[in-house]
């Protein structure tokens, strides 16, 4: 495995037991990321785009295939806290005051008091959150609780981020306004990102390499590495080179839907 490869998926397959017969969610996949990737996972609803970030993570089991997290299986790079999750839903508990939330994973863990103290301050720094600790998530906007749960899965430091479209439920307004600054984030800490979402001008203004996967059984029916440049204001979302960028992608989709 080359040095800069974080994950690798070969012929990775899933399928589901279900009462009414098996669901195949994942045929065939292959897929390299390499680090510092950002990758962008989109296709239909139902095609295992959170399956196969789900696989990654551990949190489902492929039936078939081999897939590696830093060159060991994902329940080895689980154990050595190789990612933070983010959900689509941010998840936090109400209870808890932000900072609370954020120092869970970390009191989990283990660490020490003043080090939970230090890596909460800087993590709500990141996510520009500074001053936030205190308050409960219920006074907090949507867009606010989703930086706080991005914060939560940054604590421990992992390398590799995996989101599943976290920002689904959020206006088109504050939805752009969270995508500079995730770009800025990824910029400013090097980690490695797969994000799932439904949305092409996300997709593009977001990746390295967009993967466009087909309806169920979710097959990936393009791999797209982006030439736009790392620095991205969000009016490059006019530029031909962009737009040429999203049509690929929309190409891509209707080509998995000839697979039904």
């Amino acid at each position: 495995m080359d040095i800069t490869t974080v994950i690798e998926a070969q012929n990775l397959s899933l399928t589901f037991q279900t009462n009414d017969g098996p669901v195949h969610a994942l045929k065939d996949v292959s897929l390299t990321i390499s680090k510092g990737d950002f990758v962008s996972f989109i296709g239909p609803s139902g095609c295992g785009k959170t399956t196969f970030l789900r696989v990654m993570a551990d949190l489902e089991q492929p039936t078939s295939g081999a897939i590696t997290v830093n060159g060991v299986s994902p329940a080895e790079a689980r154990k050595a806290r190789a990612y933070g999750y983010v959900f689509q839903a941010a998840g936090l508990y109400p209870w808890r005051t932000i900072g609370g939330n954020i120092r869970l994973p970390l009191e989990i863990m283990g660490y020490s008091t003043p080090e939970k103290t230090e890596r909460v301050n800087r993590v709500l720094e990141l996510v520009d959150l500074g001053g936030f600790e205190k308050k409960f998530p219920w006074q907090l906007s949507g867009g606010m609780q989703q930086r706080a749960s991005i914060a939560r899965a940054l604590a421990f430091d992992a390398d590799i981020l995996l989101m599943d479209e976290p920002f689904g439920a959020l206006d088109e307004i504050v939805r752009d306004h969270l995508n500079e600054q995730l770009l800025a984030l990824w910029d400013r800490t090097r980690k490695t990102i797969g994000f799932v979402t439904h949305s092409i001008p996300e997709a593009v203004y977001l990746s390295t390499k967009i993967v466009v996967m087909s309806p169920r059984p979710g097959r990936i029916t393009d791999v797209i590495e982006s030439t736009l440049p790392r620095e991205r204001p969000l009016d490059i979302r006019d530029t031909p080179e962009f737009l040429e960028i999203a049509h690929r992608v929309r190409d891509g989709l209707r080509t998995g839907h000839a697979y039904d």
